[in-house]
């Protein structure tokens, strides 16, 4: 676990060991994605002999868990929360609530009919 510690944290905003997590896990997706996707490609290659594609299974198996899409959760960046987050702004709905009323989320106004 030691060799996925984030040297430099390059995160902006509330700080939680959650986010600190979420930050390490995105870090070491995006290392080790290109990896994945080649022995994807192997295990799904019929014409290579079947030995390898089993190797190239046992490889990926034995892969840690946080080089998985699946590990990564959104997050809002300004309160830490994983729920309702907005995608565009990266925040969570109370925290987009909050800024767009005073009018710091640039394009973002109160509707109004």
């Amino acid at each position: 676990m030691s060799q996925f510690r984030a040297k430099k944290l390059d995160i902006a905003g509330f700080i939680n060991p959650r986010v600190i997590r979420d930050h390490t896990k995105r870090k070491v997706f995006e290392q080790y994605e290109p990896d994945r996707q080649a022995l994807r490609y192997i295990i799904r290659n019929t014409s290579l002999p079947q030995r390898a594609r089993a190797q190239a299974q046992l490889q990926l198996s034995q892969m840690h868990a946080y080089t998985r899409s699946t590990q990564i959760k959104n997050r809002c960046v300004a309160g830490g929360t994983a729920r309702s987050i907005i995608r565009a702004f990266r925040i969570g709905r109370y925290q987009f609530r909050t800024q767009a009323l005073a009018g710091e989320l640039p394009g973002v106004k109160k509707a109004s009919w």
